[in-house]
């Protein structure tokens, strides 16, 4: 018997996509949150991009290879702004609203048409809403429910940053599922990639998972084994309720 619907955030809920007015902006503001707090790189815009990109290419060695998420002081500090060598005093504070400024700056994030329709259908069919996110901030996805509207509908919001376990990894559903006190095989999971979502919950026993398109799928999805499939496509997140109907 299906009892709870957990959505992923990125891709799922919002429609993200990162471009090259995205890629400045970031930088851009990053470069000025260091300054205000006397952090100087001493680089222009195109060379910081260059370094920060390197930042999260080492990070990103370590976490894809370790389904492990750190903390934003520990991600800004350790991988992305090393070389600088700032003072551990002044940056670890910044760390987590640099955080949180990249997030909603390097990605452009709208919610997708109708969701919070679809998420009051559910919820009056008397399902438990949750959401397991792998972000690199500790209050970005808090943060954009409350301003999409939607944060009273969950019961529970699981996020690699606070965990520090990432999907797949099938622990951070394990907690979801525990959060909202209900068995894995009760539970059905949405999500836009098959590499962290589909195989993810599938590992964890969830019942059913539902795969939604977004403009990053066939690139988070690159060059990762198929091990299991959507049990549906959709390409409207309405769509899942309907689904979810059938299924209880």
């Amino acid at each position: 018997m299906i009892k709870a619907v957990l959505f992923d955030m990125g891709g799922t809920l919002e429609d993200i996509f990162v471009d090259e007015s995205s890629r400045i902006a970031a930088v851009e503001k990053l470069d000025a949150m260091l300054r205000e707090a006397g952090l100087i790189t001493g680089l222009t815009t195109e060379q910081l991009r260059i370094e920060v990109d390197e930042g999260w290419k080492r990070y990103g060695a370590f976490r894809d290879s370790t389904d492990i998420e750190r903390k934003p002081s520990c991600i800004w500090r350790d991988y992305i702004l090393k070389p600088f060598g700032f003072p551990e005093e002044i940056l670890e504070p910044l760390c987590e609203p640099i955080a949180h400024m990249w997030e909603v700056t390097f990605y452009h994030r709208t919610l997708r048409p109708r969701v919070a329709e679809m998420l009051s259908g559910l919820r009056e069919l008397g399902l438990k809403l949750g959401v397991v996110s792998n972000t690199a901030a500790l209050y970005q996805v808090f943060d954009s429910l409350k301003e999409y509207g939607i944060r009273d509908y969950f019961s529970d919001v699981t996020l690699s940053s606070i965990t520090e376990m990432r999907k797949p990894k099938p622990d951070i559903f394990y907690v979801a599922a525990h959060q909202l006190q209900v068995e894995p095989g009760e539970c059905v999971y949405v999500g836009d990639t098959i590499s962290r979502d589909i195989i993810g919950s599938k590992r964890a026993g969830f019942a059913c998972a539902i795969q939604i398109g977004s403009q990053l799928t066939v690139e988070k999805d690159a060059g990762h084994v198929r091990e299991f499939e959507p049990d549906y496509f959709i390409t409207d997140i309405y769509d899942v309720l309907p689904i979810v109907k059938k299924l209880i």
